[in-house]
């Protein structure tokens, strides 16, 4: 049973205490065996150690100089395994990207052993956060690039992984500020310059880009609230394959410029759509094209797009526009709902087609 250790029948059974660490010793003793020469240790030397350590009662102290060797020992050995584990991951991490979880499984063996400095320590944690970030764990390589730090402030190198790190979980801030540590440490460090200049161009792009989409997301607000101040009814976009991205647009002077489509022939007729929709329409193609959110828009589009309905029935099926008439007193007749873009299907009233088609009797064909 493990935690237990018995005497032969005509001995006494007693539970001897396990020193802290005793049992992962001998583990990596163990291991040590088909490891390369330079990792083995003198077996039976440690292990007679240990096995003295494994059968001290609770509480107890070392009584002689002979108790007291052997504990000093198993010190000396759990030290000496955490550096040999050191030197084999480094090894691991040379032999490229096949035995990174080798390094890593040793970087983390010689961590557990607890027997370093925190100087020491912080190095493991800091070589351990470079695999992470070799292999894309980029949580987890900031997590120990930060135990690193907490253990040796200084740590120029974990500075710089843990700020690296951030970069690629895009806390730009956060990797600002551990550059900037990384320089007070060593003011020279070309790696920390370089990354430092690289998240202020990051920076600087984003900034970029939120400006970006702020103003397309004001720029739309404002066609939408011209649409409702001009009575307009908008509904779902239509032959996009041939008007593309081009929507309406407000000048300094409030006046909506259109872009027109001339189809032989169409009839439009539908729902309209909600505020919500419109704004979504008038950003795509935008750098707001991927927001979703847009704050006191979301109860005013649920009121929009059921006032502004149109049944089947409320709208002909052809209206016929004088050419001489405005754009504007075209769109806001109550019956017309404009598909994105106003379209105009125009027809020849000496062709033969114009029968057919003032009687109902044709419908637009699908376009590919």
């Amino acid at each position: 049973m493990a935690g237990e250790a018995h005497l032969s029948k005509s001995s006494r059974k007693f539970d001897p205490i396990v020193l802290p660490g005793a049992r992962s010793l001998i583990f990596e003793l163990c291991v040590s065996i088909s490891a390369p020469s330079r990792y083995k240790f003198q077996q039976s030397k440690a292990l007679a150690a240990i096995t003295m350590a494994l059968w001290m009662e609770a509480g107890s102290e070392p009584k002689t100089e002979k108790e007291l060797a052997d504990l000093v020992a198993i010190s000396a050995l759990k030290e000496s395994t955490a550096f040999e584990l050191k030197e084999l991951g480094n090894e691991y991490v040379k032999k490229g990207k096949k035995h990174y979880s080798d390094a890593i499984d040793c970087y983390t063996r010689a961590i557990n052993q607890n027997a370093l400095s925190d100087a020491e320590q912080s190095i493991l944690c800091s070589n351990r956060a470079h695999v992470n970030l070799l292999l894309g764990n980029y949580r987890r390589a900031l997590q120990d690039a930060e135990d690193a730090i907490k253990l040796n402030p200084s740590n120029v190198k974990a500075l710089y992984r843990a700020a690296k790190a951030s970069v690629f979980l895009n806390l730009l801030a956060e990797a600002k500020g551990l550059c900037e540590k990384g320089l007070q440490h060593s003011s020279s460090n070309e790696e920390l310059k370089k990354l430092a200049r690289h998240i202020d161009i990051q920076k600087s792009e984003m900034e970029r880009r939120d400006a970006e989409v702020s103003k397309a997301v004001s720029t739309a607000k404002t066609i939408v609230s011209a649409f409702e101040t001009r009575g307009l009814k908008i509904a779902k976009p239509m032959y996009q394959e041939l008007t593309g991205l081009r929507k309406p647009t407000l000048d300094k002077n409030n006046i909506l410029h259109w872009a027109v489509l001339l189809l032989y022939p169409e009839a439009c007729a539908g729902v309209c759509l909600s505020k919500r929709d419109i704004l979504q329409y008038l950003l795509e193609g935008t750098a707001a094209s991927h927001v979703e959110d847009f704050g006191d828009e979301e109860s005013a589009s649920a009121r929009s797009s059921t006032k502004g309905s149109i049944s089947q029935e409320d709208v002909p099926g052809w209206v016929k526009i004088n050419e001489k008439t405005t754009l504007y007193n075209v769109l806001k007749e109550p019956s017309f709902v404009v598909p994105g873009l106003p379209v105009f299907w125009v027809v020849s009233r000496n062709s033969s087609f114009y029968k057919d088609f003032k009687s109902g009797n044709w419908s637009p064909p699908e376009l590919a």
